[in-house]
This record gives structure tokens, sequence and C-alpha cells, in this order.
């Protein structure tokens, strides 16, 4: 039984050596605007603990479109009649050497799990579901654990997502105060985007009764036949709330 608590980015005043003296797992969110080097995550490696874990959000050029506003980060330029070659789990060629690049940089990272966030606009149709299957079929990992968190109308859909993750063997990734995770996968992986609002309430500051209440489905979890549980926070006060839970996990002697 191993449970991990983290902060979805690097957000501990004094940089990733601060960060690396409070917290034992990380998820890099940089990763899905632009891909840095391979030798620049290979540093952070180097410098993190033995113990700590590395995990990835995956490059955006998977799962969201050109037109998207993220992509003004990207740093680089997709013809419009490209477009419709890059996100949204196309199985491309495009999106394929997209993965091929995100997989490179998990390895430079040993991440242990890359999620592939879908947007709330690649949500439930027999065409993304298709895709979304051929995509996960052709892929390779080298090792690396795959964790879909998909938004928008999927919720409504658990059961072509259970089917789709343990055909797989994939983690489905849920904010677990908005769903509950469906797939077979021994691993728990719980993002927390705060509670209300429709997709996520980053402002959201968790509240000692929240924190039970988490502790209480990350126990559940453990009782269910999940070996590890992976929590991330993913809101404006996560050092403090991850912080704030770990205390709470250890008085209940979780952790």
């Amino acid at each position: 039984m191993e449970i991990r608590v983290g902060c979805c980015g690097w957000c501990v005043r004094g940089g990733k050596k601060a960060y690396y003296t409070r917290f034992t797992l990380i998820e890099v969110q940089e990763t899905f605007y632009k891909l840095p080097r391979p030798q620049t995550v290979s540093r952070w490696l180097n410098d993190a603990p033995s113990d700590f874990r590395f995990c990835m959000k995956a490059w955006q050029a998977i799962t969201h479109p050109p037109s998207s506003p993220t992509w003004r980060r990207a740093g680089i330029k997709v013809p419009k009649s490209k477009y419709d070659r890059y996100g949204f789990l196309r199985p491309t060629e495009e999106n394929l050497q997209a993965w091929e690049k995100t997989l490179e940089i998990c390895r430079a990272m040993q991440a242990e799990v890359c999620v592939i966030q879908t947007p709330a606009a690649f949500g439930y149709t027999s065409e993304n579901l298709r895709n979304a299957d051929q995509f996960f079929s052709t892929i390779r990992r080298d090792n690396v654990l795959i964790g879909w968190e998909p938004r928008g109308t999927w919720r409504e859909h658990l059961d072509s997502v259970k089917k789709l993750c343990d055909k797989h063997d994939i983690i489905h990734v849920v904010d677990p105060f908005r769903s509950k995770s469906v797939s077979m996968h021994s691993l728990a992986y719980f993002r927390l985007h705060g509670i209300g609002g429709k997709e996520v309430n980053y402002r959201y500051k968790y509240t000692d009764q929240d924190l039970t209440r988490l502790k209480e489905i990350v126990d559940a979890a453990f009782k269910e036949g999940k070996e590890k549980v992976y929590v991330l926070f993913n809101n404006v006060a996560m050092a403090e709330d991850a912080a704030r839970f770990i205390n709470v996990l250890k008085k209940s002697g979780l952790l």
C-alpha cells in the first residue's frame, strides 16, 4: 500500500529544490504547453531525491487542436490545412509523432505516469471513441503508465470509458469529488481541481471537512484493491492544501 501526495506544477517558493523537501510526487505541467529538452528534465531527475516520483502531462499536440488558445505557448506553427491532423487523439501521423516526442521526455524524466487530459470539446461520440481506441492501440509506451482524464460528456458514458481503459491498461484519472474512477488499474490517480463549477474551480480552497472526505476516498480505494494512490492538487492553493492533506493522512495512520 503506497500513497503519495503532490501538486500539478512546481508551486513551492524556492523552486524545485524547495519542492523536493516538501513532497515526494510532482505532475509536471509545462510539458503540456511546450516540451522541454530531454537534457533539461534529466537535470531535474538528477537533482531529485532517489525516492521522488515524477509524472507529467502529455503534450497538447496530442489532445488539443491548434485552434485551442493554449497553442499560443506551443512554439510551433501549424498551417490551417493541417489543423485536423492534431489533437483529439486522432491516430494520424502527426499525432503519433507528437506522442513519440512526449514519450522521449517521459523517458528522460523517468516519469511513472503520463497524463493524457482531453478537453471537453473532445466529448463522447462514436468517432472519438474509435479514434481513442486506435490511438491507444498504436502508441508504444516503454513501461510508462498512461493515465487518461476525459472531460466533457464522457462522464455520462463511463461504461465506454471503462472498456477502453481496461482494454489498453489505462488509468482512469479523475477528480474524486466529481467522478469515480472506473478502470481496473492497480494505481488510482486523483487530480483535484476544486469543488464547484463545471469542470474546474481553481480558486477553491479545500476545507478540513473536504480533506477528511478525501482521506476516506483514499482509504476506500485501498479497500477496493488499489496498490497505489497518487493525489495531485491542481488549485491556486495547491501547495498549502497538499501539505494539509499530508498531515491528515499522517494523523490517520495512512501515511
